[in-house]
């Protein structure tokens, strides 16, 4: 099974290379490679890693030097529900583009660099978090017909790779069809999403679970979802995106 599965890697890979010349796909310069996610040395280097000092809840970055752990004004305004939020890279320009043309362009050749963003970032905090379980952040079934895939689905079976977590698709569920968070406001968001996900059909019986999606902001998509895993039985959530916003991206 193995040499079959090596087998399949290697022609799905050289049918990749034939779909897309071995050159960045971004600025259409450079050498790239499908394990690469087709994204040159040069262009990943815009791509800048989330660095302390940022909040310990919610994992804003901050600039300046900060004595101790501390919670940012919005953590301390807004009744989350998870235990902490955090994420492998800064939601800049090029971060945003790259996320945008993955989630509604089907640029699924940047699955790889994605991956290794947040596995690099991410491994070895959640082992130490001792997590029990990933829980992608669910589509409503509109969006997905429409989108074809759930990023965060996507997301989720590389790092369960990585993690060797069990993922749980079934824990939660998204009861209705949300409008785009992008040019909402704060109390705007939290409205949008109140009540946006339920248990679904698997019980969490107790365990810590990483809830994974693709971009945080202010928190409420995340924070909605992390109170149906605990309705499902979670006894802590922790969140990881792949990004973290700064005011404009969409969750």
């Amino acid at each position: 099974m193995t040499r079959w599965k090596a087998a399949l890697a290697g022609l799905a890979k050289r049918g990749m290379s034939l779909i897309f010349p071995e050159v960045c796909q971004l600025c259409r310069d450079e050498a790239a490679k499908p394990e690469d996610g087709f994204v040159c040395d040069g262009c990943r280097a815009k791509f800048k890693p989330i660095q302390p000092p940022f909040c310990q809840r919610c994992g804003q970055p901050f600039a300046g030097e900060f004595s101790g752990d501390f919670e940012c004004a919005n953590c301390l305004e807004m009744e989350l529900q998870f235990e902490f939020a955090r994420a492998a890279m800064k939601a800049n320009v090029e971060m945003l583009d790259v996320i945008h043309r993955f989630k509604y362009g089907q640029a699924l050749w940047l699955e790889p660099l994605f991956d290794r963003l947040l596995r690099e970032q991410a491994v070895e905090q959640i082992r130490d978090w001792r997590g029990d379980c990933l829980v992608p952040v669910p589509l409503h079934p509109v969006r997905f017909r429409e989108r074809g895939f759930n990023q965060a689905a996507q997301l989720c079976r590389n790092l369960g790779r990585a993690t060797g977590l069990e993922i749980e698709t079934r824990a939660v569920k998204r009861t209705r069809v949300t409008q785009t968070q992008t040019r909402l406001s704060r109390s705007e968001r939290l409205a949008n999403m109140r009540g946006a996900f339920a248990p679904h059909q698997r019980r969490l019986n107790g365990r810590r679970v990483v809830l994974v999606d693709d971009v945080l902001t202010t928190g409420a998509t995340t924070s909605d979802c992390a109170r149906a895993c605990k309705k499902a039985g979670a006894a802590e959530v922790g969140v990881w995106t792949l990004a973290r916003g700064l005011g404009s991206p969409s969750h």
